[in-house]
């Protein structure tokens, strides 16, 4: 098998590959590794790095496991580079700052302790954008990450260099964070499997505001399976975590095969009025027949998210005013202009107005969650707009309508974040300029197993998700 071959093998391929010892973790290590110094230099997501020296002693301590006999987990020997807003034992952890651009954590994150734990090899950080803020990846500590199927246009993000590192095919699994969107965003142009689980489905321990669901963790990956896999690693109950769901990670290394026979799925191209590019809307279009094609009933609606931008835009800017506030006291001439104005966004809120919007976040989930009961899953574009030019910060308008502000043009995300609903970009289709678009499959409350199960099988009958980028080629 040659290394390119070798590197687009699946997570799942390869971890069984490693365990019954048919390859090495050095072989997979050593091809990796290749990868990421041929292509890494054009896309620019790999952006701290441990020597190839280093990286190959952690493959060859795996292989020495096995050789053992030792107990290892379902990730063994398989490479990772963990976003850049994952703190990291030992290793630099910017979160795209020019404030931390120095800054090596002592203790890994419970995530990074599980991904771990499972045999999952560190080599690196993804890069993100400056505090993960803005679904463009660029930073003025590393730069931008560009897209490999265009790299005049932007990866999305925040989790930016994540998507670009799979797409690549310089590491099989990767971890992220979502808010507006961004673990969903940059599945999305880059081809590539976001998934955002329900809040507390991954426990997020040392949160500044650990019952706020709008920010989760979770996997990506090339194919769903895979998302699945790791997903069985960073889930489960932690007791120090407030909204922690009892149910064991485990659960998700089950078949994701199912009969979607008669399964009532609600349909819409733009969520009940946003404006949404051409070129979307037409991948979208020529997608949903593949959902009837696998017996599911098909209608053309989409829930009341009425107040639904409120919310977000509030909660958002609560959470940044509590989270920098005193970095900005300090720091101001080193934060980027979008995050100074969404931080004093939630520096102008009184405690009534946080009030109201958490009073209104649950009556937006009573209502869609309503809605849910007649429908299973829904159907709705990841973005609104394909990549854009990677010099441009974030898009002003689309189709005519101006963007009121540097996430708006997010909604058909954020949206979803409101709800607390778990969701999955799963590549759909690509523009006529060969640019990746994805889908969004949103599922019932903690059904994270089921929106997996119907995105596999969207996966295994499109076959979009094979489709290398260009940059990768000779």
């Amino acid at each position: 098998m040659s290394s390119d071959e070798l590197v687009y093998l699946t997570a799942t391929d390869l971890a069984g590959r490693i365990r019954w010892k048919e390859l090495s973790a050095r072989d997979v290590m050593q091809a990796h590794l290749s990868q990421i110094a041929r292509v890494n230099p054009k896309v620019n997501a790999i952006v701290t790095r441990i020597s190839d020296d280093e990286a190959l002693a952690l493959a060859d301590a795996a292989d020495a496991r096995l050789a053992r006999g030792d107990e290892v987990g379902v990730l063994h020997g398989l490479p990772i580079a963990h976003k850049d807003l994952e703190d990291t034992a030992g290793m630099r952890t910017t979160y795209g700052s020019p404030i931390f651009a120095d800054n090596v954590p002592t203790r890994d994150t419970l995530m990074i302790q599980r991904l771990k734990a499972a045999g999952a090899l560190t080599i690196g950080k993804t890069n993100v954008p400056e505090w993960g803020a803005g679904s463009q990846t660029f930073n003025p500590v590393f730069g931008p990450t560009f897209n490999p199927y265009d790299t005049t246009k932007t990866c999305g993000g925040s989790s930016g260099g994540a998507a670009v590192t799979l797409a690549c095919g310089m590491a099989p699994i990767a971890d992220g964070s979502d808010m507006g969107g961004s673990l969903r965003n940059p599945g999305n142009f880059n081809n590539v499997v976001g998934f955002r689980p329900s809040p507390g489905r991954v426990p997020v321990s040392g949160s500044s505001m650990p019952w706020n669901p709008l920010s989760v963790k979770g996997p990506m990956a090339r194919t769903v399976a895979d998302v699945a896999l790791m997903l069985s690693t960073i889930a489960g109950y932690d007791r120090r975590v407030q909204l922690a769901i009892e149910e064991p990670g485990e659960r998700f290394r089950q078949p994701l095969d199912r009969d979607f026979k008669g399964v009532r799925v609600a349909f819409s191209a733009d969520l009940g009025g946003l404006p949404v590019d051409p070129r979307v809307r037409a991948v979208l279009e020529a997608g949903r027949p593949v959902f009837e094609d696998l017996g599911c009933s098909v209608d053309d609606t989409a829930p009341d998210f009425s107040g639904a931008d409120d919310v977000f835009r509030d909660l958002r800017a609560f959470g940044f005013a509590t989270q920098f506030s005193d970095l900005l006291a300090k720091h101001r001439d080193q934060f980027k202009d979008t995050v100074i104005w969404n931080a004093e966004e939630g520096m102008k809120l009184s405690a009534v107005d946080v009030g109201k919007a958490m009073a209104k976040q649950s009556t937006v989930y009573e209502r869609v969650a309503g809605f849910m009961e007649d429908y299973e899953f829904l159907l709705c574009p990841v973005n609104q707009v394909p990549p854009f030019d990677v010099n441009t910060p974030y898009p002003t308008e689309i189709n005519g309508v101006e963007m009121e502000t540097y996430i708006a043009w997010m909604k058909s995300a954020y949206y979803i974040t409101v709800t607390g609903l778990p969701a999955a970009s799963v590549p759909c289709g690509f523009t006529p300029e060969g640019l990746p678009v994805g889908i969004q499959i949103v599922g019932r409350r903690h059904d994270d197993f089921g929106v997996l199960q119907l995105a596999h099988a969207f996966e295994q009958a499109t076959g979009v998700w094979k489709r290398r980028p260009p940059v990768v080629e000779g």
